[in-house]
């Protein structure tokens, strides 16, 4: 993500170092640039959240309405594809930060609330955590996955594991300090034709009821419908939907008897192109259906 760095005193000597590794799609960095330094002008086209975690030292950041300073084991979290933002380090700055795409936030939103956040969270910046907090330890657990004897592999399940718990946490701090509800506050705002279709599409999604059927099942046009669901939710109803048969399916495959293959699991929630299914089934969930099933299995030989 491009941005601009400028020392914060003339003729200074940086002494810059920097390790990064990826978890999933998060890029963890550990570096110092070894002087005071201003840093601004981050591309908002870059679509890049920024988690900035200080190990030594102090940051100051832009805030709302003003600065605010984060020390050892204190976080603070900016959506630079939404909001303006600087900071200044002071000499002796030591971070640990996260770089985060913006889409996967939203895409780990729906998956656990269902629903996509708008800009009143990814507007917020935010500081959080401290060096006991739950937060600092899962960044600790993260680092010495990337750091151990096996290498992390971006792709690997404990990568996109990693990448999951990340930014669930994230979310879950960012609203809680931005005052937005996650848990049920969203969801109940949506007008009732929103969350009757919800309960539809949630109890018949095995069968993949039509968009416009469900529009006339709850008094509303299809174009009104989709509009709801895009205001409320950040996404269509056909995506809802789709994603609801992807968790209903990783459900029987967790669970369906072990004589039953993929395909025919699959079948029974209308999928039938398996490498299609694979790639949308890895993104939302990290891993291939046949790892889940894989699991399974050993689980339930096991009982």
């Amino acid at each position: 993500m491009p941005y601009r760095v400028q020392p914060l005193e003339k003729l200074s000597r940086p002494d810059a170092t920097m390790i990064s590794a990826k978890a999933g799609r998060v890029t963890m960095t550990r570096f110092s640039y070894g002087t005071g330094i201003h840093l601004d002008r981050f591309d908002p086209q870059a679509g890049n959240i920024l988690v900035l975690n200080t190990l030594r030292g102090a940051l100051r950041h832009q805030s709302q309405g003003g600065a605010a300073q984060t020390g050892v084991g204190e976080s603070f979290v900016v959506d630079c594809s939404r909001t303006e933002y600087w900071l200044d380090g002071d000499p002796d700055h030591m971070q640990f930060n996260l770089t985060i795409p913006h889409k996967v936030m939203e895409e780990t939103a729906e998956r656990w609330f269902g629903f996509v956040p708008d800009d009143e969270l990814w507007t917020s910046r935010i500081k959080f955590g401290g060096p006991e907090s739950a937060w600092l330890y899962l960044l600790e657990f993260a680092a010495r996955s990337a750091s151990g004897p096996e290498p992390l592999s971006p792709d690997g399940v404990l990568g996109r594991h990693l990448e999951e718990t990340i930014c669930l946490e994230l979310l879950r701090q960012w609203a809680k300090g931005a005052g937005v509800p996650l848990e049920n506050g969203a969801r109940a705002a949506a007008p009732w034709y929103v969350r009757q279709a919800e309960e539809i599409l949630e109890a018949e999604a095995r069968e993949a009821p039509q968009i416009g059927d469900v529009a006339s099942r709850v008094g509303v046009s299809a174009r009104t419908l989709s509009g709801g669901f895009q205001r409320f939710r950040g996404l269509s109803p056909r995506a809802f939907l789709a994603a609801r048969r992807l968790d209903g399916l990783r459900a029987d495959l967790e669970t369906a008897h072990a004589d039953r293959n993929i395909a025919d699991i699959a079948a029974d929630w209308g999928f039938v192109n398996l490498g299609a299914l694979a790639g949308r089934y890895a993104k939302r969930f990290g891993e291939l259906p046949s790892q889940t099933r894989s699991r399974a299995k050993g689980v339930l030989v096991q009982n």
